[in-house]
């Protein structure tokens, strides 16, 4: 079985055409990176981008695609329409396509609040063992064949100021992810847990206080050895941490559209074990 891997799209929306106030304070500050930073023009044709490589899925014959948040800048309507429109070939079966929100998909306590990412990706966040949720939607379970699942976590939550971008998984979802690795109807199966904020850096070290997440250790504990992977973004490094006896395989993703650094993990399953991944770049 085959799976493809991307995540950190960031697609972004010509943020001085909008009314200030639309923007809100984060934004504003926000726009220092955007400008100064570079941002803008390094994800400039991140829809095209995301569109090639929806399409490139075919092109591989992959059995699932998997995008690990981060869809989108700063959580504004149009860069979530947008986001949605580059996955088109994939998004209306859930059975083809996870998709999970990153720090930047509820970027601002509206955003979050008004549910924006579900409001565009709600129909991807089914499950087909809804009784393990725990926290909304949180986890997800989608069963691809015969041979591997898919779990949805999320650990993007609101943040006091756009300087902190760490995550946490929380008690709850680690309680229904226990739970649910003890179902029969996933023995057999490799696991493959996709999460936003990365459990290792590609240093293969905990990430920043500020930058990481916060409950890792907890995650790993529960996925020990190669039938186990964790799938996430937010750094933007594309790197694996082969799994260990007692640790998952590590996919980090990177940023999957951004300029000069594009590109994404096809991760390779066989006879219920996570065997490897190969990097490629899309065909732009």
């Amino acid at each position: 079985m085959r799976f493809l891997h991307c995540s950190d799209v960031h697609i972004t929306e010509d943020y001085f055409a909008l009314p200030l106030r639309k923007l809100g304070w984060r934004r504003w500050v926000a726009l220092v990176e955007l400008t100064a930073g570079g941002r803008a023009k390094a994800y400039r044709n991140a829809q095209a981008t995301l569109s090639t490589i929806a399409r490139e899925a075919g092109t591989h014959g992959v059995d699932h695609f998997i995008l690990s948040g981060d869809l989108t800048a700063y959580a504004l309507e149009g860069e979530f329409r947008a986001a949605r429109a580059a996955l088109s070939p994939l998004a209306p079966t859930p059975a083809r396509c996870t998709v999970i929100p990153g720090n930047h998909d509820v970027f601002t306590p509206g955003a979050a609040r008004d549910g924006r990412f579900a409001k565009h990706f709600g129909d991807l966040l089914d499950s087909d063992l809804p009784e393990y949720r725990r926290e909304g939607a949180f986890p997800f379970v989608r069963l691809v064949g015969e041979g591997a699942a898919v779990v949805g976590l999320c650990s993007a939550r609101p943040l006091p100021t756009p300087g902190l971008s760490y995550g946490t998984v929380g008690p709850a979802q680690l309680e229904g992810l226990a739970a649910l690795l003890k179902d029969a109807r996933l023995d057999g199966r490799a696991i493959l847990v996709v999460v936003h904020h990365a459990p290792r850096s590609s240093a293969n070290h905990a990430d920043g206080w500020h930058h990481g997440l916060h409950d890792a250790d907890a995650l790993l504990k529960l996925l020990p050895g190669p039938r186990f992977a964790v799938l996430h973004g937010h750094i933007h490094q594309r790197y694996h941490h082969p799994a260990t006896h007692d640790r998952p395989h590590l996919f980090g993703a990177g940023s999957s559209t951004q300029a000069g650094k594009e590109g994404y993990w096809l991760i390779e399953v066989q006879d219920g074990v996570v065997v490897g991944g190969t990097k490629h770049v899309p065909a732009l």
